[in-house]
């Protein structure tokens, strides 16, 4: 009987099943999770054609799948908390929550990514699926990153990116005579058009990486 060598003073037996767990361990290591605390959706619109107003949301949740080698491997499935809309007005937040995003049936945006490829240096750009209200839009991200890997004061290891995206309102049905009253120098109160930015903090989709549970006093 052939005698199979042994590699780097491993059994045969332990090498082939570690060859067979090498796709399994490639996948963990390119799978990332959105740091909730340190990831923010931004936007900006128009408001009777002179001024902008500045908003953000939080409680962003997700996984994503990066492969700094094939970009054709990326995907993102994120969501974002509506009811952490801050335009800076608490009555106006209380208002565009309740009246045009209706938190109550629809508290989360979602986006699922199709497909992702290079764009240049250090760029990609990613299609995916928008879903606001329950409405379902193909929306294109622009993103810049992600960035090298560093550690956080914790010792996690981080990457960040930054994508854009220009969408319609009136495409996911925030409408109303608030927004679409006409002004006197024409156009309407707030822009259709909605300037969206994502700053996101990545971090290993693993148990070590989870923030660790607050010490009881």
């Amino acid at each position: 009987m052939r005698n199979f060598p042994r590699t780097a003073g491993l059994p045969h037996s332990l090498l082939f099943g570690l060859l067979l767990l090498a796709p399994a361990l490639h996948a963990q290591d390119n799978s990332w999770t959105i740091s909730p605390l340190d990831s923010f959706a931004n936007f900006t619109v128009k408001h009777l054609m002179v001024s902008t107003v500045h908003g953000s949301m939080g409680g962003l949740k997700g996984t994503v799948t990066y492969d700094p080698k094939d970009p054709s491997k990326d995907s993102v499935d994120a969501t974002i908390d509506v009811n952490t809309l801050n335009t800076g007005v608490a009555k106006r937040d209380d208002q565009v929550k309740t009246d045009y995003f209706d938190v109550q049936k629809f508290p989360v945006i979602r986006y699922k990514s199709t497909r992702v490829f290079l764009a240049g240096a250090g760029r990609l750009r990613m299609t995916g699926d928008l879903t606001i209200k329950g409405t379902t839009k193909p929306t294109v991200l622009e993103i810049e990153g992600p960035s090298q890997m560093v550690k956080d004061a914790q010792g996690r290891s981080k990457i960040g990116l930054t994508a854009t995206a220009r969408i319609s309102r009136k495409d996911f049905g925030i409408v109303g005579t608030a927004l679409d009253g006409a002004v006197e120098t024409g156009g309407i109160i707030v822009s259709d058009e909605v300037a969206i930015e994502l700053d996101i903090e990545l971090m290993p989709n693993t148990p070590a990486a989870a923030p660790a549970p607050a010490k009881s006093k």
